[in-house]
């Protein structure tokens, strides 16, 4: 009995998962197209480009150049019938624009010295390519048989495709084991030629010649429809390292639609957000230009931690309008903002008078509205330590909304009283990096809070002593409305201190308000600021400073 032979394409045994760090790909540039160690010809058949798109001879000028002219492409290919051309087909050969083909058809030998031909696929091969057409949403790829323009001849190694590709790993391990000179043939657009010349090359050297981004984007579209994701990476991080704009961001957010390997342009995907996230980050400076972004932008940009805004209630009314503007039936508005936008609002860092508004806004479905403020109210009424704690367990989750912003207005939890009298309590929390950034002249305001039909707001000050000439932390209570009305209110401030951690009263007493005005202290601890900030403060609990103001109106 004859011993069965290994198949030399046998599915390889799973790779171990290993903490030391990888070992460099081997370089095999110098057996590139060369007949000593090659065991196959390719062979591949330039077609004429059937749009209106330019060659790769022809550098775009810029990336938006690159996107256009591939949407262009794109719209003009879904109005071709791709089965109207299949029958119109004698011979069928492997396009790399198509993966919609029921299969890989077989190729004639056209060249007397070539023996071996690629025989019909097997179903496994079939199999692979519908695969990869059932993911794709590149309508580029289609059947033509058009004149071709030429042929180029190259020789390739299969075991090191093969290795690189499972593509051609599938190709070469069905129906060619036979052949003593085996060829396998590709028919690609004219356009296509150099990305695919690029990316042969990159499977035995594990390098780029280009550096264009738009260059680089035809190489990583033609290693997705190859499945070469080792090339795709190498692409997406030349990418993320070349100067990027505002389309070129955009167009990096829309490439997981478009690849069938996700993954492999996640890295890309994640340098283009940090992008836009970073170039809005004064979000107030950009308002006209953010509303007009996609939603794969708004997301990216409404993601960020480091947004500086006034506060979570402006997030709450841009997103809205962004919504508006970009979907004006409600029910797709709704849609979209239960299924993308809810998220990307912080509903614990909004006021509570802004939340009372997300129950009556009709853009919500109301059943999800309700979920969300009372998700909001119990964060509110939970300890700074539990808050803090919540903070901390959602700072890797896709759902970031116990986590707070770089806000203007600092946002305060509030205590009501009706009775005897109306009064307030307010509770404002600084971190330690937040005090540090105050220093020398600097100032930080809470959201507004209301009482007895007004509305008022603290304001922590790094300022000089008058009496002492040094720097120290200053409070300072004001009322919004400027205009007529005014009535006397009683005060207290107070400070949590070690070691007891419990609030301790500084300063308190009456003011008569009118509108616009404020009373408060410069040096509200009655301490210098290298004193207040020193590692062993007294007044700071887990490097947060904890204030709390008392406020009852007079009657």
């Amino acid at each position: 009995m004859k011993e069965a032979k290994a198949d030399q394409f046998s599915d390889p045994p799973p790779v171990m998962e290993s903490d030391s760090p990888p070992s460099p790909e081997p370089d095999f540039t110098f057996a590139f197209n060369d007949r000593n160690f090659s065991d196959r010809v390719l062979r591949i058949e330039i077609l004429p480009d059937v749009l209106d798109y330019k060659s790769d001879g022809e550098a775009f000028a810029s990336i938006s150049d690159w996107a256009r002219n591939r949407k262009r492409r794109r719209a003009e290919s879904k109005r071709e019938s791709a089965e109207d051309i299949i029958v119109q087909c004698e011979e069928q050969v492997l396009n790399c624009n198509m993966p919609d083909t029921e299969d890989f058809a077989a190729c004639e030998n056209q060249d007397e010295d070539a023996v071996g031909m690629i025989e019909s696929p097997s179903d496994s091969v079939r199999n692979y390519v519908n695969d990869e057409a059932a993911g794709s949403n590149d309508s580029s790829w289609i059947w033509d048989c058009s004149t071709v323009l030429r042929v180029e001849t190259i020789h390739i190694s299969s075991p090191i495709l093969a290795a690189k590709s499972p593509f051609f790993y599938k190709l070469f391990s069905n129906g060619m084991e036979q052949s003593e000179k085996r060829q396998a043939t590709l028919r690609i657009h004219e356009s296509e030629e150099a990305a695919l010349m690029d990316l042969l090359n990159f499977m035995y050297s594990n390098t780029l010649s280009t550096t264009t981004a738009p260059s680089l984007l035809d190489v990583l579209k033609a290693a997705d429809k190859f499945a070469v994701a080792s090339c795709m990476r190498y692409c997406s991080r030349l990418l993320g390292q070349l100067p990027m704009t505002r389309d070129s961001a955009l167009l990096y957010l829309d490439l997981p639609s478009s690849v069938l390997m996700v993954d492999a342009v996640q890295s890309l995907t994640d340098t283009a957000k940090k992008f836009l996230a970073d170039r809005y980050r004064e979000l107030s400076k950009f308002v006209d230009e953010v509303l007009n972004l996609p939603l794969a932008g708004i997301e990216a940009v409404l993601s960020s931690d480091d947004l500086q805004v006034a506060s979570e209630d402006a997030i709450f009314d841009l997103v809205l309008k962004w919504a508006r503007l970009h979907y004006q039936n409600v029910e797709d508005r709704r849609e979209v903002i239960a299924s993308r936008l809810a998220r990307l609002i912080r509903f614990p860092y909004m006021s509570c008078r802004k939340l009372r508004k997300v129950l009556s806004c009709n853009d919500f479905d109301p059943q999800l509205a309700s979920k969300i403020v009372l998700e909001a109210l119990f964060y509110k009424s939970e300890t700074p330590h539990r808050q803090r704690s919540l903070a901390v367990e959602n700072a890797n989750a896709t759902y970031r909304g116990f986590v707070d912003r770089s806000y203007k207005y600092r946002p305060v939890k509030l205590v009501e009283f009706e009775l005897p009298r109306p009064q307030c309590i307010v509770y404002l929390d600084l971190k330690r990096e937040e005090c540090a950034r105050l220093f020398p002249a600097g100032r930080v305001y809470s959201q507004a809070f209301h009482l007895g039909g007004q509305g008022f707001f603290l304001s922590a000050h790094c300022n000089m002593d008058q009496q002492n000439s040094f720097q120290c932390l200053g409070l300072f209570l004001g009322m919004q409305e400027k205009g007529s009305v005014s009535f006397a209110v009683d005060y207290e401030f107070s400070v949590r201190v070690k070691p007891g951690e419990e609030f301790l009263s500084k300063y308190k007493g009456t003011y008569t308000f009118t509108g616009g005005k404020a009373v408060g202290y410069r040096n509200l601890l009655a301490t210098p600021w290298t004193t207040f900030m020193a590692d062993d403060s007294i007044y700071f609990i887990n490097s947060v400073l904890h204030l709390r103001a008392e406020l009852t109106i007079r009657q």
